[in-house]
Parts: C-alpha cells; structure tokens; sequence
C-alpha cells in the first residue's frame, strides 16, 4: 500500500483506513517471511537512521526493516549528523534530500521532526520524540489485533506518564475511535492539546488519576517505565508520584480476563511493573518488540516502495 502522507510523524498523518491497512499488510509481511517469502520493495533505497537518543529495540528494528526489504541503512548520532551542531536543520533537510531516500530520526523536541519534512523532499518518520511515538503504538496495535481481532473493539487502558507513549494512544484512539482511559498523576496528565483533538476526532476517552477506575474490564492494559531517556534525575521524585500505579496482579484481576498485558520496554521490575505481571501468561510483550521489525516493514514500504 501507498500513503497518502509523505512523512509518518505521528499516528494523525494517517487516515483509520491507512492504520488498519498498514497493520493488516505488517502482519502479512510477518507470515510471509516465517515462510520464505523475500520482497525487495527498498531496492537501491538508503534510509538514514538520524538518532540524538540511544535505541536498541528501535535501531534494530528499523535496520533489519529497511535491509530485509532490501535496502541499505546509514546509521547517525548527534555527533556525526548536524542534530548536535549548529547548523540550521533546514539545511541538513535539503543536504540529507539529495543523499538518502528516507530519514528515520529519534530526538527530544518534535519541532525537529516537523522541521526536516518541511525543509527537506524526502520522507521523514519519527522513531521517538518527546511528544509522540508513532511506530511503537502502531506496532502495539498489529499485537493487539494478531490476538484479539479488530484493533477498535477492544477497551484499552494505559498506566502511568502522560508522556509521548501516551499522546500515541490518544492519537491512535481518535483516528480509530476506540475507548481509551488514562490514569496519570496530577502533574503528569497528557498534553491537553492532544486530548481535546483526540476527543474531536471521536475518541472515547476517560482521564483519571485512579489506576483502578482504568483497568476495571479493559481488554488491554498498556505502561512504560515511570522515568523516560532525560528524566533521569527525576527518578525518585517520580516514583513517589507513581505509588499505586504499578501493574501488579491485583490491579490486572480487575481488567476482563484475560486481558494482555503491553509494555514497550525497557521495564523496570517492580516499578510500573512486576516481574509476575511481566513474564506472566498474559503479558504479549515479547510479540509486541518483535512486532517492531513487521511494522517498521510496511511503514518503509509505504513510504517508499514503488508505487501501485
């Protein structure tokens, strides 16, 4: 399939046909290769992976994409890209247009992002900044359907920091219209902005400070780690701010049974959760990382594979 968007900067890019096609064309790129089956729709394409924050899961993932569907990858750090110079990003955009085939960058300030597909002609997709995490959700989605079916019936519940894991599911909820309900201490709600908007498109949403009132019968229970790459420092204050929003196996009983368990790692056990929860029956989590590599896939064929 062909996006109608040049960039995937976040979930909003995407009309709910596109998200649905993109996970149903992941998921059948992941059944065929376990079965042998070798596209090359990335033939002669470079993808420039451009990363001022430290990835395994992503850099990974985005590599063997790009390599499987027969490309080839250059990876940056700040240090190496114009991202830690002084160099104005519009120029970088133009340089990088006439090198590459892709940008994949993973940064702190979404301006940056917004930047380079202003300023450059090639697509550009966010692998991570601090206002949204697009490729993860969409990932956490194709789990969420290889298990349950249709990716909008289910009610989903997310734990923990209103951060940019969080503005994901908004975004994802208000392009598919599902129910969503956050539970985030005050002082860590989402981007109001965000949820207004996610309200507008036709999200379901119910924002509340008890981790209770969110799971009680949701069919999908999502959180993160409490203290994201940056926050370091804020590590104890917000663990005080977090009591009583790990996702141990009393709070899951209240969900509907068996419900799964997503978490995009690293995990800290015994944090927003615990080792039991984590390596339980109901925890998709190792389908769900995997999922990065089948949805980084269909992303890059979108974007640049040939057209139809």
């Amino acid at each position: 399939m062909k996006l109608n968007t040049r960039h995937l900067l976040a979930i909003t890019d995407l009309s709910q046909a596109e998200v649905l096609g993109l996970v149903e064309r992941a998921a059948a790129l992941k059944t065929g290769w376990k079965n042998g089956y070798r596209p090359r729709p990335l033939k002669d394409k470079t993808v420039a992976l451009v990363f001022q924050k430290a990835s395994t899961r992503t850099r990974v993932s985005f590599e063997v994409a790009a390599k499987g569907l027969g490309g080839s990858t250059i990876f940056m750090t700040d240090k190496d890209s114009q991202l830690g110079r002084s160099e104005p990003l519009k120029d970088m955009a133009r340089v990088m247009s006439r090198y590459v085939d892709a940008l994949v960058v993973r940064t702190f300030g979404h301006e940056v992002v917004e930047e380079l597909a202003a300023q450059g002609s090639i697509p550009v997709v966010n692998a991570l900044t601090d206002l949204s995490h697009p490729c993860q959700v969409m990932s956490d989605l194709l789990t969420v359907s290889e298990r349950l079916g249709d990716v909008k019936k289910p009610v989903y519940a997310w734990l923990g920091d209103g951060n940019n894991m969080a503005h994901s599911w908004l975004e994802a909820a208000g392009v598919l219209g599902f129910e969503l309900r956050l539970a985030c201490p005050l002082g860590f709600m989402p981007n109001p902005a965000i949820v207004e908007r996610a309200r507008d498109m036709g999200a379901r949403l119910t924002i509340t400070g008890d981790p209770q009132e969110a799971v009680a019968g949701a069919r999908v229970v999502s959180t993160d780690v409490w203290a994201s790459m940056g926050q370091e420092n804020e590590a104890q204050a917000r663990r005080q701010a977090f009591a009583g929003y790990t996702l141990d196996v009393a709070l899951l009983r209240r969900a509907a049974p068996g419900a799964l368990v997503l978490h995009c790692l690293p995990a800290h056990r015994g944090e927003e959760i615990t080792e039991e929860v984590l390596e339980g029956p109901q925890s998709v989590v190792w389908d769900q990382a995997e999922n990065r590599l089948h949805m980084q896939k269909a992303i890059l064929e979108a974007l640049l594979g040939p057209e139809e």
